[in-house]
């Protein structure tokens, strides 16, 4: 197992070793000699700041994978029962192409459903290489032993040397499933993906709260594992060049599930903040609940819709399907508008790639300002109201 080894040698002063780990991690055993405890993140942090006394010391003797025998890059495209393909398989499918291209990999993708023609399809226009598809009765609803047993097989089949799956409810049911039946690593809800040339992909996901930003690599073990949300990536252009389809079949035993779909009810079509052009966000410095009302006229104004940070929900004046974050959604707007937000790091995630970025706060030096194309600096009881009055009469005049 790796480990982090001290050298007190180089430092007497056990005082400033320990106050280099973030967490507190460094203990002392009877004998005085410090060593990194159970409470050790394995952040690497000591190992940047003091590497005269800090040493990361890896595993030797840990097994590791011939990576010449994993080629591609594999996207998992989920259906709904009716057979329509979610849009983040699109969305990563352009990432996939993107370092595909760097390692001269070929781009795979993989659908399960009942009704896969027009998945495959839309798969092949983006730049899949390879569609491989499961299509039976079974797999019409997603019900996770089938679902994984298709996905299984395909791994085994096609060896992608990564695998990308939609941070979707399904997605993040499949992802660990599989990555536990391969023995290898998964990173969920990244924000950024890259590759090196030894095809180690290169993981990227806020951490500890949203404090730090994680960079996580798989160097030992294939497949690679990583779920992304919905709008982290754009949708690619269509492409000209052609791939294939490949079909397979699996047997009836491994079809079978303990779940049993009694009723399906398709949900009242509603529109999210995923897929709005423009959206107005509440943040804690709103003082009351009524005062939202606000907020709303403006993205009534401008045709937006009203979002908020975690601390408006958590008070419960927005509903929770409204929030904007690591733990709620994931926007990209063409104009984003934040009122009183102050732009930590856990907020920003969710809508650092919005078109526009307007902040309104009454703190200069307020985090959000470091990412907004246009920053108002005062009280948004004053601003908010005066910019929807001219937003109105600029649409009036323009009658």
């Amino acid at each position: 197992m790796s480990r982090i080894e001290i050298h007190l040698e180089k430092c007497a002063d056990k005082a400033a070793v320990r106050a280099v780990c973030p967490f507190g991690a460094i203990e002392e055993d009877a004998a005085g000699r410090l060593f990194a405890g159970a409470g050790c993140k394995m952040c690497r942090v000591c190992t940047r700041r003091d590497p005269a006394v800090f040493e990361f010391v890896e595993d030797a003797a840990a097994p590791s994978v011939d990576k010449s025998k994993w080629r591609g890059i594999a996207v998992v495209a989920e259906l709904s029962p009716d057979g329509a393909m979610h849009p983040v398989a699109l969305e990563l499918l352009g990432k996939a192409r993107e370092l595909a291209a760097e390692v001269s990999h070929p781009v795979l993708a993989v659908v399960c459903g009942a009704d896969c023609s027009a998945a495959a399809e839309t798969l092949l226009a983006y730049g899949a290489d390879e569609v491989h598809v499961y299509e039976h009765p079974e797999l019409r609803y997603f019900r996770i032993e089938p679902h994984a047993a298709a996905l299984e097989d395909f791994i085994e089949r096609a060896k992608p040397s990564s695998v990308f799956v939609g941070g979707t409810p399904c997605g993040r049911s499949l992802a660990p499933r599989l990555a536990a039946r391969f023995h290898t690593g998964l990173t969920a809800d990244c924000t950024s993906l890259g590759i090196q040339e030894n095809t180690d992909l290169d993981q990227i996901r806020p951490a500890y709260g949203g404090n730090i930003m994680a960079h996580i690599n798989t160097p030992r073990t294939r497949p690679q594992f990583a779920t992304v949300r919905y709008k982290v990536f754009a949708i690619p252009e269509r492409v000209e060049t052609r791939g294939r389809i490949v079909r397979h079949e699996l047997p009836s035993q491994r079809l079978v599930s303990a779940i049993e779909i009694l009723e399906c009810r398709p949900k009242p079509p509603s529109r999210g903040i995923e897929d709005a052009e423009a959206i107005v966000v509440c943040g804690r410095g709103v003082r009351r609940q009524e005062d939202v009302e606000i907020l709303r006229s403006l993205a009534d104004a401008l045709g937006a819709q009203l979002a908020s940070t975690r601390a408006v929900v958590d008070a419960g004046w927005i509903e929770p399907a409204r929030q904007i974050g690591l733990s709620g959604r994931t926007v990209k707007p063409k104009l984003i508008v934040t009122c009183g937000v102050s732009g930590a790091i856990q907020f920003v995630s969710g809508m650092s790639g919005a078109g526009m970025i307007v902040a309104i706060n009454s703190d200069p030096e307020a985090p959000i300002f470091q990412i907004a194309h246009v920053g108002l600096v005062g009280d948004l009881y004053e601003i908010v109201p005066e910019l929807t009055a001219r937003v109105l009469a600029k649409k009036e005049a323009a009658r």
